[in-house]
């Protein structure tokens, strides 16, 4: 089962990122370092509640 799921950005704290996840491979928060349009810069973003 898919879930959607939306990333924040650890250092702004700015929700960028709008993605689905299978929660049988991946049961707990992803953490993935994508680009963060306020910061300028790659970071690592969490999956937000």
């Amino acid at each position: 089962m898919r879930t959607r799921i939306t990333l924040a950005c650890t250092e702004c704290k700015q929700r960028n990122y709008d993605t689905m996840k299978d929660k049988k491979v991946h049961p707990d928060r992803m953490e993935t370092k994508k680009y963060c349009r306020f910061c300028r810069k790659h970071t690592l973003h969490r999956e937000t509640k």
